[in-house]
């Protein structure tokens, strides 16, 4: 049994590698690594200005709503 388990992680280690070295080496994956990365860096900035248009629309419809009643 100790020994299947020894063969399964010899396995898993050198597909990883191979996988790892392939995606390493494809200039498609690297351009994809790049965007991903560019996308989650400007995330934050992203959803403070969301932040920012939703307290502009929540006041405004406080503000009308005020001036209704």
């Amino acid at each position: 049994m100790a020994g299947g388990n020894f063969m399964y992680r010899v396995m898993s280690y050198v597909a990883n590698e191979v996988v790892a070295n392939g995606l390493a080496s494809n200039k498609g994956f690297q351009r994809f690594a790049v965007k991903i990365r560019r996308t989650m860096e400007s995330l934050p900035e992203k959803a403070a200005e969301m932040r920012k248009q939703i307290a502009e629309q929540v006041k405004e419809v406080s503000e009308t709503l005020k001036n209704q009643q």
